[in-house]
């Protein structure tokens, strides 16, 4: 059960819808807390840490694993990278063009990383699934098409953002690291990372709507944190890096339908275009990896059955000579007492 796929890529939606949320969460914390990104950034991962820290002596995995030191720091820093720059480059870019372009380069990174240092393959389909996902994410977030200030700016800190999530996937996804242990170890890093410059921002609070402002720090802390990253972790040590991402990009969908439902934002037609391509293409890499399971677990079973009928075979074909021979040199068969 621990390694099923529809298991695990249910984990990865989740840990995706729960961002998007976050991600709504964050933008209501900028306009009414005085608390910029950075600062948002570090409070979660420290909420995070606090949380899954406490919960971590009741989590047990079926096998204990434990990655190297500098996994876990290369894993803690590329966390905070992504995470920051990918707010610093809507405040540089706009939404549209950075959610585009970071969420959008991040499965096209994955599958080249993918294919390069993990010897996985999607095959035609799945690169065609890859493509109309990217497709759906751009027409998604095409009703918001308004760039920043410093657009060519914006997107590349966009492609960092990309590179650095697309590095934490391949890196979570070759390591057979604790998955909560993997989580916990980013948030300390991350937050340790961040914590100097979240100070220069500012780390404190507005006093105005203090008690809403906590209340939000504490759910973005538990559950697209601590609860989001620690199931995100462990679906990788199931599901391919690239069918992960492209699952992930459930992001922007929730933080769309969010957008429309509680603040009352105009869905387009093209939007719901995107938004259906998204999700048939979620649904199809699921089943392809399904169908990649069953081939995996197969196939051995076939290798045996065929080894046995060749040996079965090769007996039926010896001579008695042959046999005699063979007794000969090395005594009859005693069958075992």
């Amino acid at each position: 059960m621990r390694n099923s796929i529809g298991l695990n890529l249910s984990f990865i939606a989740f840990a995706a819808v729960s961002w998007g949320v976050g991600g709504f969460v964050a933008a209501v914390l900028y306009h009414h807390s005085d608390l910029g990104p950075i600062a948002v950034t570090f409070w979660r991962y420290a909420g995070g840490l606090a949380l899954l820290a406490a919960l971590r002596p009741f989590l047990r995995t079926a096998t204990p694993r434990k990655a190297a030191r500098s996994t876990r720091i290369l894993n803690g820093l590329g966390m905070a990278v992504y995470q920051t720059a990918y707010y610093v480059a809507i405040a540089l870019g706009g939404v549209g063009i950075v959610t585009v372009v970071t969420l959008g380069s991040g499965p096209i990174l994955i599958a080249i990383g993918a294919r390069l240092f993990l010897g996985e393959r999607l095959g035609r389909a799945g690169l065609t699934t890859v493509a109309a996902s990217v497709l759906g994410l751009v027409l998604l977030v095409a009703q918001n098409p308004g760039t920043g200030r410093h657009p060519l700016a914006g997107l590349a800190v966009a492609l960092v953002s990309a590179a650095g999530y697309a590095a934490v996937t391949l890196l979570n996804r070759a390591h057979s690291d604790d998955p909560y242990d993997s989580a916990l170890s980013g948030f300390a890093i991350g937050a340790a990372a961040l914590l100097p410059v979240a100070a220069f921002e500012g780390l404190a609070p507005g006093a105005h709507h203090l008690g809403e402002t906590v209340s939000l720090l504490v759910f973005l802390g538990a559950v697209p944190t601590a609860l989001a990253y620690a199931l995100f972790f462990r679906g990788l040590t199931v599901v391919r890096a690239t069918t992960a991402s492209v699952v992930a990009l459930s992001e922007p969908l929730a933080a769309v339908a969010l957008g429309a439902m509680v603040l009352h934002e105009p869905l387009t037609p093209w939007s719901a275009v995107g938004g259906a391509i998204l999700l048939a293409s979620v649904v199809a890499l699921g089943f392809q990896e399904r169908r990649s399971q069953t081939s995996h677990i197969a196939k051995p079973f076939a290798l045996r059955l065929i080894d046995a009928v060749t040996r079965q075979g090769h007996r039926m074909r010896s001579t008695p000579r042959d046999r005699g021979s063979h007794e000969e040199m090395t005594g009859p068969d005693i069958p075992a007492a």
